[in-house]
């Protein structure tokens, strides 16, 4: 992609007709698709351009000329830097109104679906304060904001905790207050920033991988509980000690306070060793009275009480009736599993990740349900003919893939067994609709519900019930 030259290209009276996934808003002129940093549908924009290929170009706002009427003010300092909440200066029925969109585009698109009957998208209970899990990164080289270029002779402090730069790897935005995870998340974070520094107690450096301090997981549930994770790369015992017994001391709230030394080119800690410093090594979610067990390690929705909801649509739209052989594929901890498990005869959790089939077990044994069972391994490798027959023909499908969406055996798999219902939970509509594509050979869509996990952003979680056609209609 071409760069501007100096002599920039302006172009006047641009409308913005859509929004892209990545936040910005799209634009025709000049034989151009435009994409266009924080433009809402419904304005009307001069535009810089900054960016040119031979059909499409990247640019900036210089002018608004009718701000649209979905247009907001961003409540976040932080907006247009930081690489989350992106969607912040759209209203959030307008969020909701293009999510919708989104979803049923890509069902429309690629599913060649009908939508008609969709249901409109379930709002999120809370548009702030809504994640249970946030990941933040030590570095000696923060990211410097226009403030900071403007004095930068007079900048003495480099240190940051905070979140990416987008496409960035090696500078950090310092963050001071972020809206997406309740208290205690940010008064911890800035205490053991501030400890740190005054302490002498190095942060990381992405670069060229030395320095004490890394990351800072924080964990909490809707049951008050706190899981404190800080990732260490090259400390000293000593430092340690210093860090750990601070928080110990400063939050005792904490509910699980752990520790990683962490010396791998990469930040994953699904392979390290953890610590626990104080506490137990697991919180609890709650949910219908059920409770789920997470661990450093366990996946869980990162907004509780939506994950309540759409474990709930998903249920709905199986319509169990207490006779049913359920697979839950995709099971991770087993949370749907476990949820639907009082509604089925049995349910049968499959996952890749060991460990979190073991959370998934005993999950079941501290709810007393004795009617699941779980096996870990690939999908495709484990969902095979003979593993049917020996578990019997399910009744119901439930399947909540990654992002990727199903590998092409699981789908012929799933067209083999011929289940009465597949209840299709996805974060990734284009993928979901691919899958149904294939499976249309055999399936119908009846049923479409998209819900918003995550408000301020562009992601949309879509369910979606496929029933087996009927022959000789």
């Amino acid at each position: 992609m071409k760069r501007i030259p100096a002599e920039k290209k302006i172009i006047q009276n641009v409308q913005i007709i859509d929004i892209a996934e990545e936040g910005k808003g799209v634009g025709k002129a000049e034989d151009l698709v435009l994409f266009i940093e924080k433009a809402v549908p419904g304005d009307v924009v001069d535009v810089e351009l900054y960016r040119k290929k031979k059909n499409f170009a990247e640019a900036k706002i210089v002018n608004v000329i009718k701000p649209s009427e979905y247009r907001t003010g961003p409540f976040c300092p932080h907006f247009g830097v930081c690489g989350g909440c992106k969607w912040q200066h759209l209203t959030y029925d307008a969020q909701l109104k293009f999510k919708q969109k989104s979803a049923l585009d890509a069902l429309e698109r690629l599913g060649k679906v009908n939508t008609e009957t969709a249901e409109p998208i379930l709002q999120s209970f809370e548009t702030r304060y809504y994640r249970n899990k946030l990941e933040f990164t030590f570095s000696n080289k923060r990211w410097l904001t226009a403030e900071d270029m403007q004095n930068r002779d007079d900048l003495q402090e480099l240190d940051a905790l905070g979140f990416h730069i987008p496409q960035r790897f090696d500078k950090i935005l310092n963050i001071e207050t972020c809206y997406l995870q309740t208290d205690p998340s940010n008064e911890i974070r800035n205490q053991v920033r501030e400890f740190a520094m005054q302490n002498g107690i190095s942060f990381y450096d992405l670069r060229q991988h030395e320095g004490a301090l890394r990351n800072l997981i924080i964990r909490t549930s809707t049951t008050g509980e706190v899981m404190v994770i800080v990732v260490f790369a090259y400390p000293t015992d000593n430092e340690i000690e210093s860090v750990m017994s601070f928080i110990k001391a400063e939050c005792p709230q904490i509910t699980s306070l752990l520790y990683i030394v962490n010396q791998k080119k990469n930040d994953t800690i699904f392979d390290q060793e953890i610590i626990t410093y104080s506490g137990r090594d697991y919180i609890f979610e709650e949910m219908e009275g059920l409770k789920f067990k997470i661990g450093p390690k366990s996946f869980y929705q990162t907004n509780s009480l939506q994950a309540y909801e759409l474990y709930q649509i998903a249920r709905n739209f199986a319509d169990l009736q207490g006779t049913e052989l359920v697979y839950d594929l995709y099971t991770g901890t087993g949370t749907i599993a476990t949820f639907v498990a009082k509604k089925a005869k049995h349910v049968v959790g499959i996952e890749y990740v060991p460990d979190a089939i073991e959370d998934a077990k005993e999950n079941s044994i501290f709810n007393g349900i004795n009617n699941t069972t779980y096996y870990a391994g690939d999908m495709k490798d484990v969902l095979t003919s003979e593993f049917v027959q020996a578990h019997g023909k399910p009744d119901v499908i439930i399947t909540d893939p990654p992002r990727a969406g199903m590998h092409q055996d699981v789908v012929n798999r799933l067209l083999e067994i011929e289940a009465e219902k597949i209840v299709y939970v996805s974060c990734n509509a284009a993928t979901q609709a691919r899958d149904i594509a294939l499976l249309n050979e055999k399936y119908e869509v009846t049923r479409i519900q998209p819900v918003d996990m995550f408000p301020h952003t562009q992601h949309v979680e879509n369910v979606v019930l496929l029933k087996l056609k009927r022959t000789g209609k």
